[in-house]
């Protein structure tokens, strides 16, 4: 690949001051009781849960920061880490509204170049009265097809009782997938498991014990607006996490862990640990500290309106296409049922897919869903969690949907469609062919499946032949829920060459080498 972007030293040098900045107050649990760090300026807010932006595009990108009292954010920017010269952004008051939460919104950026920032928090009453300052990087999305792309891709953190264990070093694949100094990164879903308490100790197979660093919003279901803030907060005491994210900008989506699991709009409760039973009120809690959490474009903290789809577009060569498989599904079910115009995705949603699919000019387009395809989820003993129903014939239920899409992709003519998941817990390469399917009326397409990030693997999921998968590659555990203490923790990367087009797609295991590439010609239907 052709690399035109800035020199990395000069950002790795600039975040070891970040991580100083952020590590020194988050360092132990009792200084998120409000002690205050050695070199705090006292009685001034201060950014202990570190930043990151969201969303960055070719001009522009959102910041995020968390004070611990009420403040007003400042965000300055410049072209070097000396912040000579820096431009001026003022944002939003926080206050306990947002949980103390709030994004700038950065516009008019130089394209394909890194971007310095840092952020400061400054007394509501006394602007002179600011925190140490928290700094971070980006690049913006590059101007010219040349400069190439590369992102990761992974999900599900801190599942089936896995917390953060700081005896085999918290999450390590955050530094990891920070190695690979990527443009972005792509968190598919099950971003948090408010449904998932974590216990102080858990023993191992092996007679080893799992040492798991909890909080009390861990302890238990999350049911109250707080305690699903407080999930979020939780992944922000990782130091791994905090370097990664001020170094590398997130599209994040969510799924079913963020609110319940298994969830689906209408569902009333048979859980007895919620004494909240209808998913409708604990939806819109977790959606709320969800946009609280995370710098994304379209959902702003404190607004009725906005949504989790949408596309981030990444210079000529990439857009990514962000799916909600969660807001508009239907109810579980076996899913066999010969008409169904809601689906997993609802109708106006894959409306907007296939219309913004025809409209990108993209080399590349990546979809990014938050469930796989072709692979089996139940729910339960009968229903269905996903898309495939089991059945390997003709698409019935939520396939109907998929079908529809990719019968759409083939007769439209749309070139360089990838689809990018996560969700089950293993990583795995599926081709789909219309020779091998039911269905016969797609071109051929990859789905890349990776994850999870510091939760219990799992065994693979059965295939559905509904659209004619194989799966070319597969590594996953014999026995369900091994620790990340054991390993299979994974994720995907993926590098788009600005001179060739070509994109190459690498499942990664954390701390390992890569175990499956793929790589896929531009300006193709399907392949």
């Amino acid at each position: 690949m052709t690399d035109t972007r800035d020199p990395r030293t000069g950002r790795r040098a600039l975040l070891r001051g970040t991580v100083a900045a952020t590590a020194a107050g988050l360092a132990a649990p009792g200084l998120l009781a409000g002690a205050a760090p050695a070199f705090a300026r006292s009685g001034r807010p201060m950014a202990r849960w570190g930043v990151q932006v969201g969303d960055v595009t070719g001009s522009s990108g959102l910041v995020w920061v968390r004070s611990d009292r009420p403040a007003r954010m400042i965000v300055e920017t410049s072209a070097t880490e000396s912040f000579r010269r820096p431009r001026r952004w003022f944002g939003p008051l926080l206050g306990p509204g947002t949980d103390l939460t709030g994004t700038t919104a950065l516009h008019g950026l130089p394209p394909g170049r890194q971007v310095h920032y840092r952020v400061l928090l400054a007394d509501p009453d006394d602007p002179r009265r600011t925190g140490e300052p928290v700094t971070g990087t980006f690049r913006t999305a590059p101007a010219r097809r040349r400069e190439g792309v590369r992102f990761v891709w992974s999900g599900d953190l801190a599942g089936q009782g896995w917390g953060i264990n700081p005896e085999i070093g918290g999450y390590r694949a955050f530094a990891d997938m920070r190695g690979r100094d990527p443009d972005f990164f792509l968190f598919s879903g099950d971003t948090v498991y408010a449904d998932g308490p974590i216990e102080d100790r858990v023993t191992l197979p092996d007679g080893r014990t799992y040492r798991n660093l909890v909080t009390d919003e861990k302890r238990k279901v999350a049911e109250t607006l707080d305690e699903y803030r407080g999930n979020f907060r939780y992944n922000l005491l990782d130091e791994n996490m905090r370097r990664f994210n001020a170094q590398v900008p997130v599209i994040a989506q969510w799924d079913d862990h963020e609110v319940t699991n298994n969830w689906y709009p209408g569902e009333i409760l048979a859980d007895d640990r919620y004494t909240e039973k209808s998913v409708d009120v604990l939806a819109a809690r977790a959606r709320r500290a969800f946009s609280e959490y995370f710098p994304i474009q379209t959902l702003r903290p404190g607004r009725r309106e906005g949504r989790v789809h949408r596309v981030v577009r990444h210079g000529p060569l990439l857009d990514v296409f962000v799916l909600d498989m969660r807001t508009y599904r239907n109810a579980n079910s076996p899913s066999r049922q010969p008409h169904d115009r809601q689906g997993i995705l609802g109708r106006e949603q894959l409306d907007w897919l296939k219309r913004e699919l025809a409209r990108s000019r993209a080399v590349w387009k990546v979809i990014a869903a938050d469930m796989p395809i072709g692979l089996v989820v139940p729910d339960g003993a009968e229903n269905i969690e996903a898309i495939a129903n089991g059945d390997p014939g003709a698409p019935l239920g939520r396939e109907l949907q998929i079908a529809e899409l990719l019968r759409f992709i083939k007769h439209r003519r749309i070139t360089g469609t990838v689809w990018l998941t996560a969700d089950v817990h293993y990583t795995s390469a599926q081709h789909y062919r219309p020779e091998r399917a039911a269905f016969g009326d797609f071109e051929p397409f990859w789905e890349f499946v990776s994850g999870p990030l510091n939760a219990g693997a799992f065994p693979p999921n059965a295939l559905d032949g509904t659209f004619g998968p194989e799966r070319v590659f597969v590594k996953a555990p014999e026995t369900a829920n091994v620790s990340p203490a054991e390993g299979y923790q994974f994720y995907g990367e993926v590098e788009i060459d600005g001179d060739s087009g070509e994109l190459t797609a690498r499942l990664r295991e954390v701390d390992g080498p890569v175990l499956f590439s793929k790589t896929l010609r531009p300006g193709r239907v399907g392949q």
